[in-house]
């Protein structure tokens, strides 16, 4: 059952529309102008729907059915201020924040900050498909069902941790306060987690949190910023934190040297030949995690040696790790052979399927495409993400405004203008590495789908060999590998257990009246 009961600061609105009106022409730049031309202005003040509003808040309470038992929250969705060194607010970064009512010692209740990546997406894609107390309209393999609409999310996390959803700036309902404000001092890599890492200051002081256990995750490009919040929290706002769940990460900043980068993909491609089905039956037979670590033994050992020779490799051992790669991935040998053993992973979402005729998924690569044209090397369009985008923006904009309440004129930014982004200097795996060392009680947990292709799975495991060198993090790391792809919870199977692994993890990491030390 619904409830929605109270909504306060009733003044939630939004930034920035364009003028409606037509500027008159520069003088100069048209010949045609003459000074009987109209010039056209905008004849009304700006709506007040349209005018950012960075400190405001609509507060509703609900009861969703979480693991078979009913649970009253409240839900808080609102905005609060970025500040300049001035005390001036410079943006107003939205939330939405899920808190469990009747809980009377929230110092021992764990608080879960999420953030999703591009960089320039909102914090949607876990709220309403992982994690949040509601869950979009999908079926059981992540496909959009109509009409579009919410349920109750039987696997969130609210039963066992507080969760704060972050929409950065120019995602979501967040934005800039004024057009004079630089985009710069948000969008990059490490300007991102700079005033981010003030902003969950903020926040963690405006809801009484800094007593409570604090566990941070991030999506995609989400993982690179939550990698380095771990370490700016620690040094700037002397926030220490018990976990960091990196699901699908980046490449964090870690260099790919030489062959490094054509050899790590291998792994993501035989998983994707095997979903298809693609391979010889004694490969087809088997579950994929008794399948892939023979492949991954072939990619150290065997391809990335080859990789290294480059042209003084002999001609007898290129056909035989061309082979071997034919029999791993499902493509030719001979594509292999003309691409010096390195196919691109563009071209092998246009090849896999190339006789049936379709492409795969760049971000789940379990999803088909059709192309105009069979022949080519790159496909058309990446068939998931235009599946993902008819499910959750509709689904979303309607969530926020009918049952959360918050009603506004702005548009809702799923994906943002945040360009240009400043990628210099990414040492984001080092960080979290760091903060790991500095701070005994940070634990890791990295969550792969075996067909993501843009974040592949064992490039997250080279990351994590990377952060930890010595050997010294182990206890405190763990990996773990889904039949799915970016999104490893849209598929219903995946969901149920991967919440099952992030509660797993969160009472793990912590070990309440045990010192903190090594």
């Amino acid at each position: 059952m619904r409830k929605r009961l109270l909504v306060t600061q009733l003044t939630v609105l939004c930034i920035s529309v364009c003028a409606i009106a037509q500027r008159p022409p520069a003088p100069g730049r048209d010949r045609m102008a003459t000074n009987s031309d109209p010039v056209y202005q905008n004849p009304l003040p700006p709506s007040k729907k349209a005018v950012l509003a960075p400190d405001s808040t609509v507060i509703t309470r609900h009861t969703s059915v979480i693991r078979g038992a009913s649970l009253p929250y409240t839900a808080y969705a609102g905005t609060l201020p970025v500040y300049n060194e001035e005390g001036s607010p410079i943006a107003g970064v939205f939330y939405t924040y899920y808190e469990r009512e009747g809980i009377e010692d929230r110092t021992k209740r764990p608080l879960l900050i999420s953030f999703n990546g591009g960089p320039g997406t909102a914090s949607l894609w876990m709220e309403i498909g992982y994690t949040g107390p509601r869950l979009l309209q999908i079926d059981d393999e992540g496909n959009p069902i109509q009409p579009y609409g919410m349920r109750d999310n039987p696997y969130s996390l609210l039963d066992e941790a507080d969760i704060v959803y972050v929409d950065p700036v120019n995602t979501g309902y967040s934005r800039k306060t004024g057009k004079e404000v630089p985009g710069s001092l948000f969008f990059g890599v490490n300007e991102d987690i700079k005033y981010l890492a003030q902003w969950i200051s903020l926040f963690v002081t405006r809801y009484n949190r800094w007593k409570s256990p604090k566990f941070i995750i991030g999506e995609s490009y989400g993982t690179t910023r939550v990698s380095g919040l771990a370490l700016e929290l620690q040094k700037t706002q002397f926030m220490y934190l018990n976990g960091v769940i990196l699901v699908s990460p980046t490449t964090l900043g870690i260099d790919r040297p030489g062959p490094l980068a054509g050899a790590l993909k291998t792994p993501y491609f035989a998983a994707t030949a095997w979903y298809h089905k693609q391979l010889a039956s004694e490969y087809e037979q088997k579950k994929i995690e008794d399948f892939l670590p023979e492949v991954e033994n072939f990619t150290i050992n065997e391809l990335l040696p080859a990789l290294a020779r480059g042209g003084t490799l002999d001609k007898a051992t290129r056909t035989a790790v061309a082979g071997k790669l034919a029999k791993y991935t499902g493509v030719d040998a001979m594509v292999y052979m003309a691409n010096n053993l390195d196919v691109s992973s563009q071209q092998f979402w246009k090849e896999l399927l190339r006789k049936q005729g379709h492409t795969i998924g760049r971000l789940d690569s379990r999803y088909l495409g059709l192309d105009k044209k069979n022949a080519g090397e790159i496909s058309d369009y990446n068939p998931e993400q235009v599946e993902w985008n008819n499910a959750f923006s509709p689904a979303m904009n309607d969530y926020l405004k009918n049952e959360l309440g918050y009603k506004t004129d702005l548009k809702y930014y799923v994906f943002g203008p945040v360009r240009p982004w400043n990628q210099e200097n990414n040492n984001t795996g080092n960080d979290l590495g760091d903060a790991m060392r500095q701070n005994p009680a940070l634990h890791l947990l990295v969550q792969s789908g075996y067909f993501d292709g843009a974040c592949d799975f064992f490039n997250a495991k080279y990351s994590m060999w990377q952060i930890d060198q010595g050997g010294n993090l182990q206890d405190r790391m763990e990996w773990a590998g889904y039949e799915s792809g970016h999104m490893m919870y849209l598929r219903m199977k995946d969901r149920i257990k991967a919440t099952e692994k992030l509660r797993a993890f969160i009472k793990s990491a912590i070990n309440f009246g045990s010192p903190i030390k090594y």
